[in-house]
């Protein structure tokens, strides 16, 4: 009898031992499979019967919050600003799901981190707000500055702290609002999307770092900075030869500066006067090798590492028996192309002594009973070249802003460098370009507090001028604009917490 019961007993833990696995094996290993499989609604279905937590500026100002709904949902997402930081909040979604913070933070938003679930074994048995409020590091009045400088102009405005890498702005025309797709209504919803999607320029794109264009002669500062890295250049020497074009050794077609001018000289005269032919000479003199080392020190062939899903910029890494592409490429044309956020950190690098940090938009986040959960600490992400390089390329940028084509960035009071650069792209008959400025400011005497690179896209002809004309002016007033006191927090208080939507 007793043999019978051990054998029984063992049997039974077995049968348990099975059980268990299989649930932790179900619940833990098979979780991600189970709960994105088609036709299973119910995790969908879970987040929308929760609120998430807030999004909100540095000042203060709700970008995203979560409201009653009296529809077939409880919760609904909501976008109060609109259009103005969709670039950032992206949108959630019940068809189309998350994107842009609402997706890169979902789980700290949600509350569902391991931290924000339990800090202690007495939160087991508290019913506390564990959703996770998200604060940016952008600032309102900078953005709103992006926004109305670009006006109907389509393209990108990234404006960023070189010191620490926190944005400050980051806004691409066109843009949509986050509420028509966040609707509950599916039919309005897909309509909404479906209207985006199709629409020119590409509104549902955050361009600002999801799109790459060639970057013209905002690039002629990493040629010149590789330069000045690996000794071949000096602010002395060598003295390019002024001519109006140079034949490139492989091609029968002459490398023209802009408008066939005469130009050369050492290396603060052609920063400012932006000569084609003399930083198309100063690579081929680097050699393919040099300049791929000194573009990947910037950034490029990187993804980086942006708390929103950024893509890498471009340079061509071999340029074995080629050239011509090797001197297109020098003055950021062939293949090379760049987000409005890598040039920004080109500026940035410069800026801050040849290190470029992280780039981030999340500066903390806090749970609902508002105890810090986690913030971001300055990391360093590259060391694009020295801090004599960096001081060097600073001073051809201010000669660019002094007597260059950045001349209406100059700014009483301020520490201003720049680099202007209209990228010519499509078929050369009619002319189109894209117009840009990098530029980067601070207090005489201290370091740089803002990088910002600003393109323009699609404009008509392709004069040195553009970027100038264009671009410049719009980086001038947000510059001005972010050494401005911050703006008070919002004074209603309901601005932070749960409310209930009217119909």
């Amino acid at each position: 009898m007793d043999r019978s019961i051990r054998r029984l007993g063992g049997f039974m833990i077995l049968l348990f031992c099975a059980l268990f696995v299989q649930l932790n094996y179900i619940q833990v290993f098979r979780a991600s499979d189970l709960n994105t499989r088609p036709g299973n609604n119910r995790p969908i279905d879970q987040s929308f019967a929760k609120p998430r937590g807030t999004i909100a500026t540095a000042d203060g100002v709700l970008l995203a919050r979560s409201v009653k709904s009296d529809d077939r949902f409880q919760y609904q997402r909501e976008y109060p600003e609109g259009e103005l930081y969709a670039a950032l909040t992206g949108y959630f979604s019940y068809v189309y799901g998350a994107t842009g913070l609402e997706r890169a933070y979902n789980t700290e938003l949600s509350g569902k981190t391991a931290k924000q679930q339990i800090k202690s074994v007495g939160d087991l048995f508290v019913d506390k707000d564990r959703t996770g409020n998200l604060k940016l590091s952008v600032r309102s009045d900078i953005q709103a500055v992006a926004k109305q400088q670009l006006g109907d102009f389509k393209g990108s405005i990234v404006a960023l702290d070189p010191r620490s890498g926190e944005i400050l702005a980051l806004y691409s025309n066109p843009s949509f609002d986050p509420n028509l797709i966040a609707n509950h209504d599916v039919t309005d919803s897909q309509a909404a999307y479906n209207l985006l999607n199709a629409a020119e320029g590409k509104p549902l794109l955050p361009k600002a770092y999801r799109e790459i264009y060639p970057p013209g002669s905002t690039f002629k500062v990493v040629t010149g900075s590789t330069g000045v890295e690996t000794g071949g250049v000096t602010p002395t020497s060598p003295v390019y030869d002024t001519v109006r074009s140079i034949t490139v050794p492989g091609t029968s077609r002459p490398l023209r500066n802009f408008g066939g001018e005469l130009c050369g000289g050492t290396l603060y005269v052609i920063l400012a006067k932006s000569c084609n032919t003399s930083f198309a000479q100063m690579g081929l003199e680097l050699g393919g090798d040099k300049m791929v080392a000194g573009a990947e020190g910037f950034g490029f062939n990187s993804t980086p590492p942006f708390d929103l899903p950024a893509v890498p910029s471009h340079f061509k890494t071999d340029f074995t028996r080629n050239e011509p592409a090797l001197a297109q490429s020098s003055i950021g044309q062939n293949e090379t192309a760049a987000t409005p956020l890598q040039m920004a950190l080109v500026a940035a690098g410069v800026a801050n002594d040849g290190v470029i940090m992280e780039p981030h938009v999340v500066s903390e986040i806090r749970d609902g009973e508002g105890e810090l959960v986690s913030s971001h600490d300055p990391i360093q992400w590259k060391r694009a070249v020295s801090p004599q390089t960096a001081e060097t390329m600073r001073e051809g940028m201010r000669e660019v802003v002094r007597t260059g084509s950045a001349t209406r960035l100059q700014i009483d009071g301020l520490d201003v460098g720049a680099k202007t650069g209209t990228a010519q792209f499509g078929p050369s008959e009619p002319l189109r370009s894209h117009a840009w400025v990098i530029a980067w400011a601070g207090l005489p005497g201290q370091p740089a507090s803002i990088a910002v690179a600003v393109i323009v896209e699609n404009q008509d002809g392709a004069s040195e001028s553009t970027g100038g004309r264009l671009a410049a002016p719009m980086a001038k007033q947000v510059i001005e604009q972010s050494f401005q006191p911050m703006p008070a927090p919002p004074a209603d208080p309901s601005a932070s917490t749960t409310t209930t939507a009217a119909n």
